[in-house]
């Protein structure tokens, strides 16, 4: 009797990991094409037309819809303590939005403070996660500091702890920022364990002036958060991390690009050859910067994020131009979310006020809208920039980011026609704000499955803390270090074999190294006197020898000036006579 109840249990519990997706049309990055899906213990073990599977499947009709799969959000920051407070949405109401809208797997950045081990961080971030997450979840590290310490802990996050890509930040003076050379070495670091290196760039120095510029003429709301941080300084600090990592033969991934003109950096960049992938936000493509001028305070402040949303209201459109034909790489949404009164920090300086918004639950259908939806994008490139591109770059395809055999279960079934209201009242979120306010979008996930569990079902959301894993990423994803490892060893620098130089060297260059004096301009002597080599013959300047000085020093310097010299003409002559 025993025993014929643990068979029940057993086939009960059998049954319920057993999933039948029948009717629906596969879309993956590359093809579309009409099959069914068998799922069993988490991963798909069939996939095609007229299946044979087993009894006691649960069987859920696909037809007309599409079946892809399950988002990746690749950049996230739950429950970050942050610019005096911390983020209102944590791991479980986080994810459990994420899951709502379609995405069955995030990448959120462990960023702690400069000084603070990197494995402490990363195992902080651990502790807070793994109890809480309902979908896998992986993690970045940010390296906000730069030591020996540092260089071999990146090294053990890559070796021990699962962990493929650190992120470096040129923006936030004094808190995260590094300076170019830290940056270089992190980046060579980077290349040499195969992890990718990432980068939020802005100019920190200049958005550090300009902000203290606008405070003292007493612009101190929402508005000046754009006004100290503009384009340029976006694009120019994307030139130059762009620059960087290519002299560190490391690949790049430009986290949000936020403006035309970096993503016209990127865009350049990408078809010069160099190996650079950038990410645009939910945030960017769904709406603009021109909400910081709104009269209401707390509206305004909502839209502060680090790079602003641009006051240029064909921004959106423009990036995902740039989306759609692989200029840019990967959506992502930099969830960071922070309440009114949270906000409100900065009432009185912008400056104070936390930077972020949402985007984790509306970002899969913001895309298909704008992207899809509109004609800038097939459904193929809507998978690949949500999904598939980002497990491809950490290294996680195609256990995640292809609906094939052997892959993890992680599904949506889609509904481009459905259609929905965006709101803060009906959002799965903790934040009581939400950007995409009132906007309606097609694109509708109506079944949600992450690792072989329905948790999204006929839009009833049905989601445990604790159900995610984490999910390790390997270093040297070959869809990133390919043409990172075939320049190491075709590119290197050679030198030239030659004989060496046995002909006369200068006195006065000896004299310099020897006495290790130089001038504050090299190439000009320290006394005007030195600049002549020629002697004067009888006290007569030798003419063939020009007295142009760089210091602005002349032969006849040391004669007494005259006064006046009285000019019967001007030069060229007078003006009136006969001619």
């Amino acid at each position: 009797m025993k025993d014929q109840w643990f068979c029940q249990c057993t086939d009960h519990i059998s049954a319920q990991s057993r999933l039948f997706l029948k009717g629906g049309k596969i879309v993956n990055d590359d093809q579309t094409f009409y099959a069914d899906v068998y799922i069993e213990d988490g991963i798909i073990k069939q996939l095609g037309q007229n299946l044979v599977i087993p009894g006691g499947a649960r069987t859920i009709d696909a037809k007309g819809k599409l079946i892809i799969p399950g988002g990746i959000d690749p950049h996230t920051h739950m429950q970050l303590p942050f610019m005096g407070t911390t983020a209102a949405d944590d791991f479980y109401s986080g994810t459990k939005a994420a899951l709502a809208g379609g995405t069955t797997m995030i990448i959120d950045f462990v960023v702690d403070q400069k000084g603070v081990s990197l494995l402490d961080a990363y195992e902080k971030w651990r502790g807070w996660a793994d109890a809480k997450v309902c979908c896998d979840y992986a993690l970045h590290v940010g390296v906000t500091w730069w030591s020996d310490q540092v260089a071999k802990e990146m090294e053990i996050l890559c070796k021990e702890k699962g962990v493929n890509s650190f992120k470096v930040f040129m923006a936030y003076k004094d808190i995260f920022m590094l300076p170019d050379d830290d940056m270089y070495d992190v980046f060579r670091k980077c290349s040499e364990l195969g992890a990718v290196s990432m980068v939020h760039a802005e100019n920190g120095h200049l958005i550090d002036i300009k902000s203290k510029e606008l405070v003292s003429q007493g612009i101190t709301g929402p508005e000046a958060h754009e006004m100290c941080r503009p384009e340029e300084v976006e694009a120019e600090a994307t030139q130059r991390a762009i620059t960087i990592a290519n002299q560190a033969n490391a690949p790049l991934y430009i986290v949000h690009v936020m403006s035309k003109s970096a993503g016209e950096v990127v865009a350049n960049e990408r078809r010069k050859g160099k190996v650079v992938f950038g990410e645009a936000l939910a945030a960017g493509l769904g709406t603009d910067g021109t909400h910081y001028w709104n009269k209401c305070w707390r509206h305004a402040a909502g839209h502060v994020m680090g790079p602003p949303l641009r006051p240029d209201p064909s921004t959106p459109g423009y990036l995902m131009d740039l989306l759609a034909n692989n200029d840019l790489s990967v959506s992502a949404t930099d969830n960071c979310t922070f309440n009114a009164d949270q906000k409100a920090i900065g009432k009185d300086d912008f400056r104070s006020i936390p930077n972020g918004v949402n985007g984790v639950e509306d970002r899969m259908s913001i895309i298909w809208e704008k992207g899809v939806r509109s004609g800038k994008m097939d459904p193929c490139r809507f998978v690949a920039v949500t999904s598939t591109n980002a497990a491809k770059i950490f290294n996680l395809y195609p256990k995640k980011g292809r609906v094939a055999v052997g892959s993890d279960a992680d599904i949506v079934i889609w509904d481009p026609n459905e259609k929905r209201t965006i709101s803060a009242k009906t959002h799965h979120q903790a934040v009581d704000f939400n950007i995409f306010e009132g906007m309606t979008v097609h694109g509708v996930p109506l079944y949600v499955i992450t690792n072989g569990q329905v948790v999204l079902d006929e839009g009833q959301l049905k989601v445990t803390q604790g159900l995610g894993r984490f999910i390790e990423t390997p270093c040297n994803s070959e869809y990133v270090y390919s043409k990172i490892r075939t320049r190491e060893q075709m590119c290197q620098p050679q030198r030239v074999e030659r004989e060496d130089y046995t002909g006369p060297v200068i006195e006065v260059m000896h004299e310099v190294l020897a006495n290790k004096v130089q001038s504050a301009n090299p190439i000009t002597p320290n006394s005007p006197e030195s600049f002549h080599n020629r002697s004067k013959v009888d006290g007569v300047r030798n003419m063939q020898e020009s007295s142009f000085s760089l210091s602005g020093a002349q032969f006849d310097d040391d004669k007494p000036r005259r006064g006046h010299t009285r000019v019967a003409n001007p030069p060229g002559g007078r003006s009136t006579g006969l001619w």
